[in-house]
């Protein structure tokens, strides 16, 4: 065991998170599921749903058989959708050819759908006690400052050697507490900005703390501007409440989830409407801005009060009407969620 792990360890024992809800009982499933629902994601953020998730869903038993729309909505406002997609699709993998049980085997679950080489790493370290090192964010910004690696971690030179310090540190013993102590410590300790330093078991031999690096390592990514985009999302409400949801396509942001028809502008999202109800008015909600990681979205809601239906939808599979209190059971976009529950009061009589 290297001075860092022993380190870390004992660190971990006075310090590091032990009442993790996928801690108890901390078996293959549970770990996979918390992973995945972690990649971009804080601790806090993930718990409820993570909870919410293995109530309805307690085996991956239960996940493949899930349908599709049970498992958006249980992921409903945790972002990043295709982790859910690739969850459900692996579980599906798992139960046709492994047994229904997540394989042992690294090569065998790091070729399931949404597990790379990290993840891989980390449902055998801490399901199964098995040496494997991992190197999610938090880890990657632990080693790159203690061993003060300049260039972004994304770089592949740098990767590579984050890897072999990885592996290196990794112990052969109680390697599910380290594995999970090296990301608590990058997750409350050295934290991006303003770590704290003082409280690191590390710091004595940490080179960016030396070196006062601390805020330069790891090197940011170059900045690019983010473009901002703009959309109108139609809001047909009927008499008896019922919101028209439309299926989003398999490409581009939200794929699969159920949101709101959309059009370019007023003109456009006039002609949108009457495809699908016949409409008199129209009252425009207030505009806010969805940020994703890589563009921001301009939000103009439209709403069309007493919109009566233009046709009936029942064989369409991608079009429904839908009560506020239906929307629990659906795969929605956080912010298309938040906008229909916000919803004023209809005026129509």
């Amino acid at each position: 065991m290297t001075p860092f792990a022993s380190a870390l360890l004992a660190w971990f024992d006075r310090h590091g998170r032990h009442d993790l809800p996928w801690q108890h009982p901390r078996d293959a499933y549970r770990v996979w599921l918390s992973e995945i629902m972690l990649q971009q994601t804080q601790v806090v953020t993930v718990i409820p749903y993570f909870q919410r998730f293995v109530t309805q869903l307690p085996t991956l038993h239960d996940l493949a058989a899930a349908d599709e729309d049970t498992v958006l909505a249980l992921w409903s406002g945790l972002g990043y959708y295709r982790r859910a997609r690739f969850l459900h699709r692996a579980a599906q993998v798992c139960a046709e050819q492994h047994g229904g049980e997540l394989p042992r085997d690294f090569d065998e679950l790091a070729a399931l759908p949404g597990i790379g080489r990290s993840t891989a790493g980390a449902i055998l370290a801490q399901a199964y006690g098995l040496r494997f090192p991992i190197l999610d964010g938090n880890v990657k910004r632990v080693l790159t400052r203690y061993h003060g690696i300049a260039g972004h971690p994304s770089e592949r030179e740098v990767e590579k050697q984050l890897w072999q310090h990885a592996d290196t540190h990794t112990p052969g013993e109680r390697t599910a507490d380290y594995t999970q102590a090296i990301m608590d410590l990058g997750a409350t300790v050295c934290v991006r900005t303003r770590p704290l330093c003082a409280m690191c078991p590390m710091r004595s031999d940490c080179i960016a703390h030396r070196d006062h690096l601390t805020a330069q390592l790891p090197t940011p990514k170059p900045g690019k501007t983010i473009p901002t985009r703009s959309t109108t999302m139609l809001i047909l409400r009927n008499a008896d409440g019922r919101v028209l949801l439309q299926r989003r396509g398999a490409q581009g942001v939200w794929s699969g989830l159920w949101s709101l028809p959309e059009a370019d502008g007023t003109d456009d999202a006039w002609r949108e409407a009457q495809r699908h109800a016949r409409i008199d008015d129209a009252q425009p909600l207030m505009p806010f801005v969805h940020v994703f990681s890589h563009y921001r979205l301009r939000i103009q809601p439209l709403l069309f009060d007493g919109a009566t239906a233009a046709h009936a939808i029942a064989d369409n599979a991608d079009l429904r009407w839908c009560t506020v209190s239906e929307l629990s059971a659906l795969g929605l976009p956080a912010p298309v969620r938040s906008l229909l529950m916000a919803l004023p009061e209809s005026t129509v009589s």
